[in-house]
């Protein structure tokens, strides 16, 4: 029999220590030594749950490699097969996260339930029995559909159900209720979460199977366990929007197998999760009335532009204390905008409360924003509309300059598509290109105050 032996590993870095200590030696953190018990010189491959013997590998020349084309899965989900870059790759372990009940859950169930595969989905829950995730099914319509659901929280017994049925994808929610036999340590701990994911890892490779695991967040908002989970999978996925509105958009972290830079845009309804066709014009404004405060901004999300309102109210501060609350666009980038506005403008925002608002409930961090920004608190100061066929593009800098942005052709493009007529962007971009091509009047500005005097004078 193995011998237990007592270690301190640390929740941030996931470092083993022999003795405790008030802080970690290998990532410098206070306070996050926790005690585990590990069976010494037990195995750690997947040659302890399957007893079949391992090929070893001879190294190859890179010369002599062939490039074949990758084979991709397709699942019936859009969006996710946009953000993984085409589809699930056989072998490949997919880390998604997000805050509880965001939608985590009833996006996999559509997909291992919903999609065409060559043989089976198995999905593993440690959270839920049988019965629920039948009830979610049955919601959102999948309670006919053939797949096989597993309550199990033990890895040994998940990889001799998975060795016995072959499944062709199997999802396992989530990694940190799954616990391995060959350690005597607690369901979510550093080493489980480690062992459990090396050993899936390993069982994906060798068996060619996509494997999507479900990560629990911290109130940080990162993914809990040791950052060697990250490392270890393929994939990471963040789901993430505000739980009272109905849009959630799903980035990618980590691709080995595709880029970063897109995103799907979901809403959730009563029957689940559906993919936004054209999010653009979800997010614009749905009322015919012109209204003081609201502009349009043409952002651009991952590589995908996307048409966003922006809501702003500007009034007195009756309290003497003037508040700066945005939803979804970054607080010190307001403040930098007001300052910029009073400093190059002459317009006096320090004794107003000042809301700022990104309609549909998402957060953006394009900097392109600022001047749908300025034009929006410009307009809620004056209480002056800004007239609903005009859309924004372009930084704004510390001296009052507005700079040229990226992309500028596909935010266009994108504009002119959804019948905007005009559109104010920075005259530092290069457009002449594109000119010719759309049917839309373009007004370069060079400097904030420019704005003021071309949109309310």
């Amino acid at each position: 029999m193995a011998k237990p032996k007592k270690v301190f590993v640390c929740n941030q870095c996931g470092a083993s220590h022999a003795k405790w200590s008030g802080k970690c030696s290998a990532c410098g953190s206070w306070n996050t030594m926790t005690e585990e018990i590990v069976n010494e010189g037990a195995p750690t491959s997947l040659e302890k749950y399957d007893k079949s013997p391992s090929t070893r590998t001879a190294p190859v020349e890179l010369s002599d490699i062939e490039m074949g084309e990758m084979k991709r899965v397709p699942t019936s989900d859009r969006e996710f097969d946009r953000v993984l870059g085409g589809g699930l790759v056989p072998g490949s372990v997919v880390l998604i996260g997000g805050e509880p009940g965001i939608g985590k859950s009833t996006l996999l169930l559509k997909i291992a339930f919903s999609a065409k595969f060559d043989k089976k989905a198995l999905y593993v829950s440690g959270e839920e029995s049988a019965e629920q995730i039948k009830m979610r099914a049955n919601r959102m319509g999948l309670g006919e559909n053939e797949g096989w659901i597993l309550p199990e929280t033990r890895l040994d017994n998940v990889l001799k159900v998975a060795n016995k049925v072959k499944p062709g994808i199997v999802i396992i929610d989530s990694v940190q209720t799954i616990t391995s036999s060959y350690l005597d340590s607690a369901a979510g701990t550093i080493s489980q979460v480690r062992e459990c994911a090396a050993t899936l890892q390993q069982y994906a490779k060798s068996k060619g199977i996509p494997v999507i695991l479900v990560g629990h967040i911290t109130k940080e908002g990162t993914i809990a366990g040791p950052k060697v989970l990250e490392h270890i999978v393929d994939t990471v996925l963040n789901f993430e929007g505000d739980r009272n509105y109905m849009y959630r958009i799903l980035r990618t972290q980590k691709n080995r197998f595709g880029s970063t830079d897109e995103l799907g845009i979901y809403e959730m309804n009563a029957t689940g999760l559906e993919a936004v066709e054209n999010p653009s014009r979800f997010m614009l404004r749905q009322s015919e009335d012109e209204l003081s405060g609201s502009t349009i901004s043409a952002a651009i999300e991952g590589i995908r532009p996307l048409l966003i309102e922006t809501q702003a109210l500007v009034s007195p501060a009756i309290y003497g204390n003037p508040q700066r609350s945005p939803t979804g666009f970054d607080l010190r980038r307001l403040s930098m905008l007001l300052a910029v506005l009073e400093k190059k403008g002459g317009h006096q925002f320090g004794t107003k409360d000042v809301f700022l608002n990104l309609a549909g409930g998402i957060k953006i961090m394009d900097p392109a924003m600022d001047l749908s920004v300025a034009a929006a608190l410009l307009s809620s100061l004056e209480d002056i509309p800004v007239p609903e066929n005009i859309c924004f593009c372009g930084e704004i800098g510390l001296s009052g300059e507005i700079r040229a942005v990226g992309r500028i052709e596909q935010r266009i493009q994108e504009a002119a598509r959804l019948g905007f007529k005009y559109m104010y962007y920075s005259k530092y971009n290069n457009l002449k290109a594109i000119k010719k091509e759309i049917e839309l009047e373009l007004i370069p500005l060079g400097k904030v105050d420019e704005l003021y005097s071309s949109l309310f004078v």
